[in-house]
């Protein structure tokens, strides 16, 4: 993707960078060359962002022409907003204290240059302030009143950067046009660019290693340039064109922010945070399938006014799930009248909600993968051994899984997968993960998962590559509807 740095003056900017051109904002807005440019990076430098200056329509002009500006328009309106910048420092408190405690005076200037600072020290607090405001070139105002807090941001010139920082405002740039360290060189010609959000270190990602590889590869075969990203990516979100969580998700959690950023950035982005909302709710998800008159086991939202009915309801042993659990975490049998009044009230300290469901014991669990509001695939989750659940976990951590068995979803039973299907499309149309109980001939919906398990040899084991190949062309399908009649034909 080019990438184009916008100044004011051309004066302003004397570095030079290798692949990235510098340009005065005044050729940005009127020179056909540049309007009629595909798949663009855009740094807007210039002198200022007020509105309908020259800096102003650079970002907005950008977004018209399906270029990628930073910032955008949305962050240049948000640095004028006091509200936003109590919301950063409140979000930052404990980072800003402990970043500044060192410093005498009561008031301070930190300039951040591409997310970074002069002084090392000072890196990762400068990172999280251009991960939340992504302006390339941005100063934040701290005053401290008994603690630190952030006063102000706003956006510092090309003209206004001291020579003494050319060296490290040219290392800093290098770096960022240049992307991450280790990122896979391209082997093929793409046209548009997909972030895979995961994480390395989590102990039960959404996809292993291999299956990450295998998007990857699927991805680049049909001209989609596949990078993984990190939390720390937050503030590069407008660079690329569709975004995929493979990162466990949750509401309050930066996974459901990165989903909101990728969508106010104009990015395809599966898991939506639509999905998210409602898929982490286990009381939304009871009282959507009630609604829908879809089949599920005898249920009931509980509170504290109905406590002393679940049993009489439900009967036990029933199952208690708290309302965002996941995983198998935070949900539990209670064996006895005594053991759930003790649980329900338990989860009660958390939730004002709780979901109480009747008790279906099964050897497995379907697993029925929806996409696009089609059948992806069908799996078998069988208990883990001598316990309820597909994983087991003991005291000290460790998991025992039951084993797994792919089918073709014409060979899975026709009436779960068309129930997972009416429950999937009536949460969206992006990708999930539909748990359904088999109790004789009927079958019952647990619930709809957003960010479903796809591993390799587990869910792929029919379709194999097929499988990452679909998820892609759905991304690639979606990205060209957005860019329009142009992203197609070009």
């Amino acid at each position: 993707m080019p990438v184009l740095i916008v100044v004011s003056d051309l004066r302003q900017w004397p570095l030079e960078i290798p692949g990235v051109r510098v340009i005065d904002a005044r050729s940005y807005l009127t020179q056909p060359e540049f309007s009629d440019l595909r798949g663009v990076k855009v740094f807007n430098l210039c002198r200022s962002y007020r509105y309908q200056t020259l800096g102003y329509y650079v970002s907005l002009l950008a977004e018209a022409r399906g270029h990628k500006p930073l910032p955008s328009v949305t962050s240049i309106q948000d640095l004028k907003n006091q509200a936003v910048v109590r919301l950063v420092s409140e979000e930052l408190e404990e980072l800003i204290e402990k970043s500044l405690a060192p410093i005498q005076s009561d008031r301070f200037r930190l300039s951040i240059y591409f997310g970074r600072n002069l002084a090392k020290r000072y890196d990762r607090l400068a990172s999280h302030l251009f991960n939340l405001l992504p302006v390339p070139l941005l100063r934040a105002q701290f005053v401290r009143d008994k603690q630190w807090q952030l006063r102000g941001l706003s956006a510092i010139a090309a003209s206004e950067v001291p020579e003494s920082h050319y060296p490290f405002l040219l290392d800093v740039a290098t770096q960022h046009f240049s992307g991450r360290v280790g990122r896979v060189r391209r082997r093929t010609r793409t046209r548009y660019d997909l972030a895979i959000l995961c994480n390395s270190g989590d102990p039960e990602p959404p996809s292993d290693e291999k299956a990450l590889q295998r998007f990857a590869k699927a991805g680049e075969s049909m001209g989609l340039a596949v990078e993984r990203i990190a939390r720390d990516d937050y503030a590069r979100l407008a660079e690329f064109d569709a975004l995929f969580l493979r990162e466990t998700t949750a509401v309050n959690h930066f996974t459901y922010r990165f989903a909101r950023r990728g969508v106010a950035e104009g990015l395809v982005v599966i898991d939506d945070p639509e999905s998210i909302v409602r898929c982490a709710n286990k009381v939304f998800l009871a009282e959507l399938l009630a609604r829908q008159n879809l089949p599920t086991p005898a249920t009931m939202v509980v509170h504290r006014d109905n406590v002393g009915s679940v049993a009489d309801t439900l009967g036990v042993p029933c199952v208690l799930k708290r309302p965002d659990s996941a995983f198998s975490l935070g949900v539990s049998k209670v064996e006895s009248e005594e053991e759930l009044l003790g649980e329900t009230k338990r989860l009660l300290e958390d939730s004002d909600l709780v979901v109480a469901q009747e008790y279906l014991p099964t050897t497995f669990d379907w697993r029925i993968g929806v996409l696009d509001r089609r059948p992806l695939y069908a799996c078998k989750y069988h208990m883990a051994p001598n316990h309820w659940q597909i994983v087991r976990r003991d005291q000290n951590g460790d998991r025992r899984y039951g084993r797994v068995e792919t089918l073709p979803v014409e060979l899975a039973p026709a009436r779960a997968v068309r129930v997972a299907l009416k429950a999937a499309n009536y949460v969206g149309d992006g990708l999930y993960g539909v748990d359904v109980k088999q109790s004789g001939n009927r079958f019952f919906v647990i619930e709809v998962n957003d960010n479903p398990n796809i591993e390799s040899g587990v869910e792929d084991a029919v379709l194999k590559e097929e499988l990452y190949r679909r998820i892609m062309s759905v991304f690639l399908r979606r990205i060209e509807q957005r860019k329009g009649w142009h992203a197609i034909h070009d």
